[in-house]
């Protein structure tokens, strides 16, 4: 994979993580309350915080793949960290097929993330 290719890459998954997660803020009682008694509602938003925070990871890398190619492992473990355990919870019946669908963009950045990680030569 080429440098420009690493770059597109990660600053697309940036911005898509992005607005996936930004709006999760406004809407704590439509994602998290219909489930379950939100007890912990600092898990909920220490979640997104977290994960927005990736997302500028994310944007970094784009700027520099090569420079931050020791960075991309990273991002895989990240991505596959929440598609793993969505994926088990969809086997188990205990998650919506909705869910686990939209979940399958973060296997595709993974393998992407994995793909540029291998494609890229690292800085001499």
């Amino acid at each position: 994979m080429s440098p420009g290719t690493a770059r597109w890459l990660f600053r697309g998954a940036a911005i898509y993580g992005l607005i996936v997660l930004l709006p999760l803020y406004l809407l704590e009682h439509q994602v998290a309350a219909p489930a379950a008694a939100l007890a912990h509602p600092e898990y909920y938003y220490g979640f997104i915080g977290a994960a927005a925070a990736w997302q500028l990871v994310y944007w970094t890398i784009g700027g520099d793949p090569v420079r931050y190619r020791a960075f991309m492992p990273l991002g895989v473990i990240a991505k596959f960290g929440f598609w793993i355990p969505t994926f088990l919870l969809w086997l188990n019946g205990r998650t919506p097929t909705s869910t686990f669908a939209v979940t399958n963009v973060d296997l595709l950045l993974g393998i992407g993330f994995f793909v540029a990680w291998w494609g890229l030569k690292a800085p001499a």
